[in-house]
């Protein structure tokens, strides 16, 4: 897998708040269509929490 700070993410995703490969891929597919942020669509469709979402915004202020 490539190291750039997008598939970092997707690994944070998945291994640190344990979403599934198919969730994240609901997701992706979504920001096609809407034009969103992944963690919006993430929430707007209820794969994550208020407390991941914040974890997720968290990670960014990290990059």
């Amino acid at each position: 897998m490539l190291n750039t700070p997008y598939a970092k993410f997707l690994r944070f995703l998945h291994e640190d708040l344990d979403l599934s490969h198919e969730s994240i891929a609901i997701a992706e597919r979504s920001i096609k269509k809407q034009q969103g942020p992944l963690p919006m669509i993430l929430w707007q469709y209820g794969l994550v929490t208020l407390e991941q979402l914040d974890r997720i915004y968290e990670r960014f202020e990290e990059i």
